[in-house]
């Protein structure tokens, strides 16, 4: 049994997505981001960083893994699914996940920030990440072109990188213009276990719409929270 501790959001999604798939049990144990239950030490103690996801592998003497990626990566090769054994297949599949790791996540998730949650709206910022999301789209839809998944069959590579381009609205960013990426997008939104990831937890916003109450409550509960990370991370003055 797998004790998955998440929260609503597309890093979280992606290890929900991939227990669905990997039709693995596991205990949903969601936090409250905005209360700070990331940051309580019993969760610190099986995530050093204090982010969500976090897995709890009850059958292998307690053993956690945080990082989204990491979790993608051991859920994979303990159950030999969503990822080649062999040397290249698997190195295509990393090589892709990284690429939303170090790529799609940080520039969606800085477009967000300065998009959405600041209350000023720094427009050079809004460009330049919003302008790296749509070059980080053109080479998924350039890639797709070719090919009807990311590393040869689908695999936790496609999951990651799925989890947070179909947020790309939520983050002022079109991909009308990207067909290949498009056609992507709605065939693994037709699969039943990512409908069912997507849902655990369910997020209390359309990700993929804007403009109503429930999106505006999100976005300033959002902004309160990186407000709070910054002070968090602001060193004191008084100390040496």
């Amino acid at each position: 049994m797998i004790d998955l501790y998440t929260a609503a959001t597309p890093n979280g999604h992606k290890v929900s997505i991939a227990l669905e798939e990997l039709a693995q049990p596991y205990t949903l144990k969601v936090l409250d981001l905005s209360k700070g239950e990331q940051k309580q030490p019993d969760f610190l103690a099986i995530c050093p960083n204090g982010r969500i996801p976090a897995i709890v592998d009850r059958g292998a003497d307690d053993f956690a893994v945080f990082e989204s990626g990491a979790c993608l990566i051991y859920l994979a090769e303990k159950t030999g699914q969503l990822m080649p054994t062999d040397a290249k297949g698997r190195s295509r599949v990393l090589q892709w996940l990284m690429f939303q790791m170090g790529g799609i996540g940080p520039m969606m998730g800085q477009a967000n920030v300065f998009f959405r949650y600041f209350p000023e709206k720094i427009q050079p910022a809004i460009n330049r990440y919003q302008g790296e999301s749509k070059r980080l789209f053109t080479v998924l839809d350039s890639h797709l072109k070719d090919h009807e998944y990311l590393a040869g069959d689908y695999s936790i590579a496609d999951i990651a990188n799925w989890a947070w381009v179909r947020t790309h609205r939520w983050s002022g960013v079109g991909v009308d213009d990207l067909p290949h990426l498009q056609r992507w997008l709605d065939a693994i939104r037709q699969r039943p276990a990512v409908l069912r990831g997507i849902e655990a937890p369910p997020s209390r916003i359309n990700l993929t719409k804007d403009g109503d109450d429930a999106a505006k409550k999100f976005s300033e509960e959002a902004r309160k929270m990186v407000e709070m990370g910054q002070n968090q991370n602001t060193p004191n003055k008084d100390k040496p």
